[in-house]
């Protein structure tokens, strides 16, 4: 029997891109459930979903208080039925094949967690051309001085997912969560595909590099790690960031 995959989508003013997203996880050739976890939205997102919520797995929740994206991402794996979470910001979207491509490479490897490549977007919807890859097997050790799991791109196991919740959402609670799984697992594997298109915003939570350079330094903190190991994980996620933007854009189309 094909597996069920549960897809969580945390939602926050974002009536103007949620349908791209939403049409992108329709596309799916798999069994799916599809859950919108609005973050208490004052724009027309309600308005903008009406279409959607008459389908039968589709299900839609508005939080009580505002829960921030991890929170509301946890909100929706507690709910979920699915044997799979796959994760997907309102503003990103997906190639056709990507969850059918990435459940055969987790049953073929073993693996509990699978991400893929992906395109950069503009604010405004237009493919850059900018193409960002992942080695095909992520461990640990690789994964402390580089993050190349992006967390639209994500495909895990559901008792993993609940097992490592998202927190700490002053950091990149999404890094700090993919390393405590693989720290444990060993590995995660992925699709070397620019299969998720992840649009560029300037407003989010990582938008300011010097804000985000802060939050990637907390990260190893909350992993535990001493002053002098935090400063020398920084130092190389910083050199492996500057090369992977220089090879997007060598790898451009």
């Amino acid at each position: 029997m094909d597996k069920l995959v549960s897809v969580v989508i945390p939602a926050y003013n974002c009536a103007g891109t949620i349908m791209c997203a939403l049409d992108s996880v329709l596309a799916q050739d798999v069994p799916l459930e599809i859950l919108v976890i609005d973050d208490m939205s004052s724009d027309h997102l309600c308005e903008v979903l009406e279409p959607y919520r008459k389908l039968p797995f589709l299900r839609y929740y508005r939080n009580e208080h505002s829960l921030g994206a991890a929170a509301s991402r946890n909100r929706g794996v507690r709910l979920a039925c699915g044997d799979y979470i796959a994760y997907l910001d309102a503003d990103d979207w997906w190639e056709k094949d990507k969850l059918k491509k990435q459940l055969a490479l987790m049953e073929q490897m073993g693996a509990v967690l699978c991400s893929t490549g992906r395109e950069l977007i503009t604010p405004g919807g237009e493919c850059t051309g900018r193409i960002i890859g992942v080695r095909p097997v992520i461990t640990y050790r690789s994964l402390l001085f580089h993050n190349c799991i992006n967390c639209s791109s994500v495909v895990l196991k559901t008792e993993v997912a609940r097992e490592f919740p998202m927190e700490h959402e002053d950091s990149h609670e999404d890094y700090i969560t993919w390393l405590r799984i693989l720290e444990k697992y060993g590995k995660a594997v992925a699709v070397d595909e620019p299969l998720l298109k992840y649009r560029l915003s300037s407003s989010g939570k990582s938008g300011s590099k010097l804000h985000s350079a802060g939050m990637t330094f907390r990260v190893y903190r909350y992993l535990g790690f001493g002053y002098l190991k935090s400063c020398l994980c920084f130092a190389a996620y910083a050199v492996n960031g500057v090369r992977k933007y220089l090879f997007s854009y060598m790898r451009k189309r």
